[in-house]
């Protein structure tokens, strides 16, 4: 049901795409073209993909949030804490590329979890037309998962490294098991989301439902049919 919307419109597309111009513009006995009568048909199927969009987006943009919070805070919480003299954290000097690491996967993480954010926004204040469940919609779910991922790996590998640096000087291999645990959640999430991406990706960029040769072949046959 969730991607039923998007591939009732390819169908409807994909038929269009081989009828005669002057049948799109011809109506039924109720005064409907193919679009208008299209629409109202699948009026139930839309809301139905609409509230699933919005209940993934808006548990997604949580998640998302708490991230951005989370990393907000520790950006400027540094292990080691900083130098009276300088001002600068005291492990730049004496772990440096530990410490470069950790600043990276901060600034990672909060630019992709932001970027999720607001690819979900954009999902839950959609007008939410028929059309756009065809890829504008589903764009935006693909690129907000993919962000939440990236933020999610990132957040993990910030985490493992503040811990290394943290308990680097006394009891350093506790944090080689806690590094390990860090790719539960990341690996727990992969087999949630991925199955989710996967079909989401190959429904709106995938190919076409009907190839080529058969696009030629009603040609083919509407030419004879004109011609006898």
């Amino acid at each position: 049901l969730k991607t039923q919307m998007q591939r009732e419109l390819r169908w409807f597309q994909e038929v269009e795409s081989i009828l005669p111009l002057r049948m799109k513009k011809e109506v039924n006995s109720n005064g409907k073209t193919p679009s208008a009568l299209f629409s109202g048909e699948h009026k139930a199927l839309a809301k139905e993909g609409e509230k699933w969009m919005k209940n993934i987006a808006g548990s997604s943009m949580i998640v998302g949030t708490l991230i951005a919070a989370a990393i907000f805070t520790t950006a400027f919480t540094v292990p080691g804490g900083n130098d009276n003299k300088t001002g600068l954290p005291v492990m730049i000097g004496t772990h440096q590329k530990a410490f470069l690491f950790l600043m990276a996967s901060n600034a990672v993480s909060m630019f992709t979890s932001t970027t999720s954010i607001l690819m979900f926004l954009g999902i839950l204040t959609a007008r939410y037309a028929a059309k756009e469940f065809l890829k504008s919609l589903p764009t935006k779910l693909i690129f907000g998962i993919t962000f939440l991922f990236f933020s999610m790996v990132t957040m993990m590998a910030s985490f493992g490294t503040a811990i290394y640096l943290t308990l680097i000087e006394q009891v350093a291999w506790i944090s080689y098991p806690i590094i390990v645990f860090c790719a539960i959640p990341i690996a727990l999430y992969s087999l949630l989301q991925f199955p989710l991406l996967v079909e989401m990706i190959s429904r709106t960029y995938g190919h076409d439902i009907f190839d080529k040769p058969s696009k030629k072949l009603y040609s083919f046959e509407t030419d004879t049919t004109t011609t006898i």
